[in-house]
């Protein structure tokens, strides 16, 4: 399986991605790449910032960090978002998405 190509960048100690969220799934889930952002379904709907911050709990707890080094720095209100997420390297990204979406 090809590593899916997902374009990130460093923001001082942030690392900076694009997210396609999918609300209102049956579970919350990386299911891959969607034209270079990560492609997450969360089951939270998008009203008042619940998928937000269900995209948020989801990756922290994802990546085993707590919830203030998961930020949306654009996007709230639209299913295209940036994401940064502190603590973490670009390759601990790219290496963990495989695993999930086989």
């Amino acid at each position: 399986m090809n590593k899916p190509l997902i374009r990130t960048e460093r923001n001082g100690d942030w690392l900076r991605f694009g997210v396609k969220v999918q609300p209102r799934s049956s579970r919350n889930q990386i299911v891959g790449e969607h034209e270079g952002d990560l492609k997450i379904k969360v089951m939270a709907p998008p009203v008042e910032g619940a998928a937000n911050q269900a995209l948020q709990k989801f990756l922290a707890e994802l990546f085993k960090l707590p919830k203030k080094d998961i930020r949306i720095v654009r996007g709230e209100t639209s299913r295209h978002k940036i994401v940064e997420i502190r603590g973490i390297e670009a390759e601990k990204l790219l290496a963990f998405i495989p695993q999930i979406t086989k």
